[in-house]
């Protein structure tokens, strides 16, 4: 997909972060939208982003955890623009909770979001791109997908899952020449609202020796707005990358996970335990 002047992308999560800088930036280059989230408000917010572009926005409520429902808006999509040649499966959260500690349904509801919600949306939009005969599914994994940290052990499964399972989809696409392509992104630390909006355990704050707030210490160390991310990430697509790492942090992750487990590991343990 060498532009995105006249194609129709749809967008999970897009009420705030990288969602909505995907969709403004896809706006600015002549890209119709269809824009989904559970938070009415910061999708009305974005819509209003992309208006004045002269593109076609539309926008639902959609909770991607529930297949019915992804389904259904991927229908109403399809009937609203005559075709779609994009989903960005970028709706996340985060849990900070330790292994043994760790509620099943604060498990069960982030790998809904983050991963079967991944499931859901390639599963419905697919066949459409297909369709379109030049289309790109584009799944938002992390770098918690290349390398595990303590109290993230949800987040590094979701995560890892997304990575191969788009690794999967890509090599069954390339056999099937079908015109349809994937991405895997791997972002760093991104300016958002993640870390204020995660369930934190007890228990793993404790570990993590927090004392602030998370999301205040999130953005202290996040290095990538969501703008830039959203740059990189539709270049990665113009380029057809299989994978692509985002923010320079994301690089440091990916050289991380190429060492011999015990080292990175080794270091993770050691600066825990200097903050117990």
């Amino acid at each position: 997909m060498e532009n995105f002047e006249s194609k129709v992308a749809a967008i999970t999560g897009a009420g705030s972060g990288i969602g909505r800088a995907l969709a403004v930036e896809l706006a600015k280059r002549g890209a119709h939208l269809a824009l989904s989230d559970v938070d009415e408000d910061g999708l009305a917010e974005t819509v209003a982003m992309c208006e004045g572009y002269g593109v076609k926005v539309t926008s639902d409520r959609v909770d991607v955890a529930d297949r019915d429902a992804v389904f259904a808006w991927a229908d109403s999509v399809e009937d609203a623009h005559g075709k779609v040649n994009l989903i960005f499966n970028n709706a996340g959260v985060a849990l900070g909770a330790l292994v043994e500690s760790m509620k099943i349904e604060d498990f069960e509801w982030l790998m809904g979001i983050n991963f079967w919600g991944v499931v859901h949306g390639t599963q419905a939009f697919l066949p459409k791109l297909k369709a379109t005969g030049d289309g790109h599914v584009i799944n938002i994994s992390s770098v918690f997908g290349l390398v595990s940290i303590p109290t993230q052990s949800a987040y590094n499964s979701a995560k890892f899952a997304v990575r191969g399972y788009t690794d999967a989809l890509r090599i069954e696409l390339e056999i099937e020449d079908c015109g349809v392509s994937s991405t895997t992104i791997h972002p760093g630390g991104i300016k958002t609202n993640i870390a204020r909006r995660a369930r934190i355990d007890e228990h793993a704050a404790e570990l993590s020796g927090e004392v602030a707030d998370p999301g205040d210490m999130f953005e202290k160390i996040a290095m990538t707005t969501p703008t830039k991310a959203a740059k990189q990430i539709l270049a990665a697509v113009e380029k057809n990358k299989r994978r692509a790492l985002i923010g320079p942090d994301a690089k440091v992750f990916d050289v991380l996970s190429r060492l011999p487990a015990r080292f990175y590991q080794t270091i993770l343990i050691k600066g825990a335990k200097r903050g117990l």
